[in-house]
């Protein structure tokens, strides 16, 4: 491999849709509008995605829409105005009577909201929906911003998986990379995480975060192994196109700050021995987990199976009846368009039969274990057939196997597996900007 293609440049890698964002477009709006409005398959699981978008700082590597240091007004009007686009929704006709089984709350950063806000976010958002019966309710929350009366809240307000960005356990590293919170903070909100008591908890880790070393990764998993969560997220740190970091690298024309590619892998991969050795499982190629029989990550599996995903909250993105979609992603825009009694949607795209095929199939993948049965039956196409070429390169290159009916990707497939998951893209997407 050349120099080029080990470096982490400017760009994002890892694969959570299909066809790409970049294909997205404000004209065919119209066709979420279509598709909230007929009659739904209630066979297919639903669930919400709610995007908060305060933080107490905007970390150097991040590339969501976030706003930092926002007062508790402007806080109240969002969540008034969450309010008001789930009024907007729950009486479509392809919403109306269903029960959501799962939601999760993504940022920016959750936690950012105060104890007294979080009771109003469920008190003005339950006269809408309800999710005391959904099989998981997950919350993301970021250390600093947590107190032991918050968690409490969390768990009043009916959360049942908390994940934790812990990132890096070393304040230097925290620093460089812009995270607001510091290691004691870490400490005292996986105390008070433990103390109330969730079903599920997840900590979030990043590989090759600016200033890292082999002997402090090291110690980020021991660490993490002593905190003995249910479930632990390793992310390989990359560089999308709106980070501050790669803002430094245009305007400045300097050298990517990130570890390369090999070292990354490397240091995924050490992870993962010391947690298989810790008694961990693999869930997918970035998720490991305590107990797999108790340990399921709902949100996800639905997501990687078609399941319906409604958006709400600025630039939140969703999946219902077959139509991709995404709300308008600034704070004004959202604010202006919800007031005024528009569900603010954005931009849409509804895939082919065979492009909904290849998204199921290329996220399935991104969990190490993909079965053909599961697309003969839904899609009445044999995807060991439909993808030969792309499985017999990856298989002769030492990424995966081929079992029977079942796709298992190899431990050095699990490390790079969203590299490998544009060769099943159609061919008019695999060059194209993936954001």
């Amino acid at each position: 491999m050349t120099e080029t293609a080990t470096t982490t440049e400017i760009g994002s890698y890892f694969i959570t849709n299909y066809p790409p964002y970049s294909q997205w477009k404000r004209e065919f709006a119209p066709e979420i509008h279509a598709a909230l409005d007929a009659e739904p398959d209630r066979s297919v699981p639903l669930g919400m995605y709610v995007h908060i978008p305060f933080c107490r700082k905007r970390c150097k590597f991040c590339y969501f829409r976030v706003y930092t240091q926002q007062n508790a007004e402007t806080i109240k009007n969002y969540v008034e105005a969450l309010d008001k686009e789930l009024t907007l929704l729950k009486d479509k006709p392809g919403i109306r009577n269903r029960s959501l089984q799962f939601v999760y709350f993504g940022g920016g950063t959750p936690s950012y909201l105060s104890a007294r806000q979080l009771l109003m976010l469920r008190e003005r958002l339950s006269d809408s929906v309800s999710w005391e019966s959904a099989q998981e309710v997950t919350f993301e929350c970021e250390p600093g911003t947590l107190s032991l009366e918050k968690v409490q809240t969390l768990k009043e307000i009916g959360i049942t998986r908390v994940s934790l960005g812990v990132e890096n356990f070393n304040e230097k590293i925290l620093e460089e990379n812009g995270r607001a919170h510091l290691l004691p903070e870490v400490e005292r909100a996986y105390g008070w995480i433990q103390q109330v008591g969730f079903p599920q908890v997840n900590i979030d880790l990043i590989a090759g975060m600016v200033g890292e070393t082999d002997e402090n990764w090291h110690h980020c998993i021991d660490r993490a192994i002593e905190m003995q969560p249910d479930n632990i997220t390793i992310y390989q740190m990359e560089l999308p196109w709106n980070t501050v970091y790669s803002k430094e690298m245009l305007e400045l024309g300097t050298a990517s700050p990130v570890a390369d590619w090999p070292t990354k892998r490397r240091w995924a991969n050490e992870a993962i021995d010391r947690l298989l050795a810790a008694g961990y499982h693999l869930s997918s190629g970035n998720e490991l987990v305590r107990n797999p029989q108790t340990d399921h990550f709902i949100y996800r599996d639905n997501l990687f199976r078609g399941s319906d995903l409604v958006a709400v909250g600025v630039s939140s993105f969703g999946h219902f009846q077959g139509v991709h979609y995404q709300n308008v992603d600034r704070l004004e825009d959202y604010l202006e368009k919800v007031n005024a009694g528009e569900i603010p949607i954005n931009r849409a795209y509804t895939p082919t039969p065979h492009q909904v095929l290849i998204r199921e199939w290329v996220l399935q993948m991104k969990e190490g274990r993909v079965n053909a049965g599961y697309f003969r039956n839904k899609f009445g196409v044999d995807p060991l057939q439909e993808f030969s070429a792309p499985l017999a390169n990856q298989q002769r290159a030492g990424y995966l196997t081929v079992e029977g009916d079942d796709v298992i990707l190899t431990r050095k497939g699990l490390l790079q597996v969203d590299s490998l998951l544009p060769e099943y893209f159609e061919e008019q997407h695999r060059e194209v900007r993936y954001t």
